[in-house]
């Protein structure tokens, strides 16, 4: 898919790697829509790409409440005309710790915004692309999916579920002959308010040291390395990468070579090990 003249939905576009897609999408001609909870936030990232000229609009939206993801729709046709890419960025990772020493609604509430909100995105913007037979899902997954994270058991049970519905909701695609293509991206370790949490907190020094021994030594990826990669997967979008997890500065000219044998071995996807 060429993305210039397409219009993108990216939640959680309000800073981080949210703005980092926003700013990518739209230097690439796409008009953006960013939402997000904090209106301020998501209206900064409008008026760095209104500065370099191009198009976008803010829509405050609480992903996990669906008559807001229904407005959120509702404005970007009105304002735009369609939805050709859903970027569901949005996610949450507030609790850490041990399973006995959470605070349990705090827990769901990090299962919710990473994984109901995505579904709820993603039921609203099917009848749209499936009727025109057009349109790109990308879903961010994140670490702890498909490892244990021990301190980090909401988020990395909730990235796991979403690597199955993307592969569950582009099979189901496939089944009905939609065109509409399903993929998710791994950011790796990136410096965001997410992951500085597991920093500047006691629990998260504890339970994740990993994070803040990375940061010092400055093996971290950049803000931008997701959206490029993410730009260069749309452009290649094809029944190949249908329902498969990508990482962050993948080697796409590698990947075209390989597309087959993806297919054919059934790569790139959450399986058991034998």
């Amino acid at each position: 898919m060429d993305i210039d003249g397409k219009v993108a939905i990216i939640t959680g576009s309000g800073t981080g790697i949210g703005r980092a897609i926003a700013i990518e999408f739209a230097k690439n001609g796409a008009s953006v829509v960013c939402c997000g909870r904090r209106l301020e936030k998501i209206q900064e990232t409008v008026s760095i790409i209104k500065n370099f000229g191009g198009r976008a609009i803010a829509v405050k939206t609480d992903i996990t409440k669906l008559e807001e993801v229904k407005n959120l729709v509702y404005e970007t046709l009105k304002t735009f005309g369609s939805i050709d890419i859903l970027f569901n960025n949005a996610g949450s990772f507030q609790t850490i710790g041990g399973l006995w020493e959470i605070d349990p609604e705090e827990w769901w509430k990090d299962v919710e915004i990473n994984l109901k909100g995505l579904m709820f995105c993603c039921w609203a913007v099917l009848p749209y692309m499936m009727e025109k037979n057009s349109g790109i899902i990308i879903n961010m997954n994140g670490g702890g999916a498909t490892f244990p994270l021990p301190g980090g058991s909401a988020y990395g049970c909730s990235k796991a579920a979403v690597m199955r519905l993307t592969e569950t909701l582009a099979k189901e695609l496939e089944k009905v002959g939609s065109n509409v293509i399903v993929f998710g991206i791994g950011p790796g370790l990136v410096k965001t308010e997410m992951t500085e949490l597991q920093v500047i907190s006691e629990k998260g020094r504890k339970w994740i040291p990993s994070t803040k021994e990375c940061f010092e030594k400055g093996q971290v990826n950049s803000l931008e390395l997701c959206a490029k990669t993410a730009m260069e997967l749309i452009k290649i979008s094809c029944p190949e990468i249908n329902g498969r997890n990508f990482a962050a500065g993948q080697d796409i000219n590698e990947l075209q070579k390989q597309l087959l044998k993806i297919k054919e071995d059934d790569l790139l996807v959450m399986r058991f090990k034998k």
